[in-house]
């Protein structure tokens, strides 16, 4: 008994912790740099609003401004895509997002959606450095 409620606990706090879940869940209000490994968003830590991203770093913050937005900055030498998920109050929400540009260049996104947070996930090399789908 006390071996699964350890489990169940366990269980619970890696899912509700933002850094450890399945990609990234940036709240709104928040700032978070990271870096990306196997496509997925490691090394997560939250940050000051104005930080700038480090060598190998992305830098995001998510804000409530006509509806959802979002700023990411990587300063990794390649261009990537993403998965960008909304979340509010019922379920996620996939969005379409740019490629994140490479060399410490902003990308900028609005969905017309008030979301609670915006999850980053599925981080692949870009063939084409800045495009929108």
């Amino acid at each position: 008994m006390r071996l699964l409620a350890t489990s169940l606990l366990l269980t619970a706090v890696l899912t509700a912790s933002p850094a450890l879940a399945q990609g990234l869940t940036v709240r709104t209000g928040e700032t978070w740099s990271f870096r990306i490994a196997n496509g997925q968003p490691v090394k997560a830590r939250k940050v000051a609003a104005q930080s700038r991203p480090k060598s190998g770093e992305v830098v995001v913050t998510v804000r409530s401004m006509m509806g959802t937005t979002m700023t990411i900055i990587s300063n990794n030498r390649q261009a990537y895509t993403y998965k960008a998920e909304l979340i509010g109050a019922e379920k996620a929400v996939a969005t379409r997002s740019c490629t994140l540009p490479a060399n410490a260049r902003m990308s900028f996104e609005n969905w017309p959606q008030t979301a609670k947070a915006v999850r980053l996930s599925k981080f692949k090399v870009a063939t084409k450095d800045g495009a929108c789908p």
